[in-house]
């Protein structure tokens, strides 16, 4: 999962919404240096990205990228599920995803000193340009897949990914329909069991 499903996984909870989007830039032991909730944030970040990968529905989307894209594919989905996350009534209603990205904004303000370098010099523009509600325009998708490019050693153009996107949509938006809700629980059910062992 990308960002949006990485913010809206964690409940509301300000240091697990701080360990579960800087996780991607702490690597190995590096998460005992933070306090005990963002340390549960990272280790849930994990969990869902595992969860993830392991779903069927996960491979199956995978496949519509992976002739083109191969190793690359799980990139794509990812952002794909944010889209039809932000663009989900059941999570989302009316202005809700709006709000939900400011407040989002608001509290990881709060908590700059916690960032690793590379998530502080990207959240300026995270926030600027304001990725989260801009997962639910087309054009934030196709920004987003130019985004994978620029960061993937191998790639060179995201065209083909967006036509995929496009000529696939209602193939991948029934992935993310079988994938999401039970990725939810299982989130959920992750978060809880953090109150009944150490991470």
């Amino acid at each position: 999962m990308n960002y949006l499903a990485h913010a809206y996984l964690s409940f509301n909870l300000p240091g697990i919404l701080v360990g579960n989007l800087i996780s991607d830039f702490v690597k190995g032991k590096k998460q005992f240096d933070y306090p005990p909730d963002i340390q549960k944030g990272i280790v849930l970040h994990r969990a869902i990205d595992t969860f993830t990968d392991e779903h069927t529905a996960t491979a199956r989307a995978k496949e519509v990228f992976r002739p083109f894209y191969r190793l690359y594919s799980g990139a794509f989905v990812d952002v794909v599920y944010d889209h039809f996350l932000a663009n989900d009534p059941t999570q989302f209603a009316g202005n809700d995803l709006f709000d939900f990205s400011q407040q989002v904004y608001h509290t990881l303000d709060q908590q700059e000193r916690f960032f690793p370098t590379p998530f502080k010099m990207m959240f300026p523009y995270m926030k600027q340009h304001n990725w989260l509600y801009n997962y639910r325009q087309r054009h934030g998708i196709e920004k987003s897949f130019e985004g994978v490019v620029r960061r993937a050693a191998y790639l060179t153009e995201s065209r083909t990914a967006y036509q995929l996107f496009e000529d696939q949509y209602d193939e991948l938006r029934a992935c993310y329909d079988d994938f999401f809700p039970s990725l939810r629980a299982h989130a959920l059910a992750t978060l809880q069991s953090f109150d009944h062992k150490a991470v």
